[in-house]
C-alpha cells in the first residue's frame, strides 16, 4: 500500500495520538533535558509550523514538519515512521517532500537534531543518503549535549 502525503490536519485525533506515541517512544531514548520533540500543541501554535502526514487509508503512518529559523534556513523536526510501517520508504518519500517544499519556498539550508543513540541510527543513515552532513548545533540547542547530533543540508536553487 503506498502512503499518501498531506498538510496535517490539526482537528484529527489521530494526528494527537501519533504524536504523543512519538514523544513517548523518545522519552526512552534520553534524559528529559536532551528531549527536543515538539509537542501537538506546540506544533499547532507555532507560527509558519509546516507538518504533513503519510496516510494510508486514513491512518497516520508517518509525520514530518518544517519550523522556522530564519528567513533562508529552516529545521525539520517531528520525523516519524509508525513502528510497524518502518523500511518501506515512508520516511524516505516524507523527507523528500519536506526537502522539496522548503527548496520550492526558496530555503537555502535545512537542518535537523536527532539522537545520538542506536535507536537512532537508522534515522541519520537516511539523512546521509539524502545529503544531509554533520554539523555544529544551531538555534537554541546545547552545543555539548552527547545525546544530540546535528546535521544539514544546503539546498540548491
Amino acid at each position: 500500500m503506498t502512503a499518501t502525503i498531506l498538510r496535517a490536519n490539526y482537528d484529527d485525533p489521530a494526528l494527537d495520538h501519533f504524536l504523543r506515541d512519538h514523544l513517548s517512544d523518545l522519552s526512552q531514548t534520553a534524559p528529559a533535558e536532551s528531549q527536543h520533540a515538539l509537542d501537538y500543541t506546540t506544533m499547532r501554535s507555532t507560527p509558519g509550523f509546516r507538518l504533513w502526514v503519510a496516510d494510508i487509508a486514513g491512518d497516520v503512518v508517518g509525520t514530518v514538519g518544517l519550523g522556522h529559523l530564519d528567513a533562508t534556513h529552516e529545521e525539520l523536526k517531528s520525523m516519524r515512521t509508525s513502528p510497524n510501517h518502518r523500511g518501506h520508504g515512508i520516511g524516505r518519500a516524507l523527507l523528500h517532500h519536506a526537502i522539496s517544499d522548503a527548496r520550492n519556498r526558496g530555503v537555502r539550508r535545512l537542518s535537523l537534531e536527532t539522537g545520538s543513540m542506536e535507536f537512532f541510527a537508522p534515522a541519520r543513515a537516511l539523512y546521509e543518503r539524502a545529503g544531509f552532513i554533520d554539523c555544529a548545533s544551531f538555534g537554541d540547542y546545547p552545543t555539548d549535549d552527547p545525546n544530540s547530533v546535528f546535521m544539514t543540508l544546503l539546498l540548491p536553487q
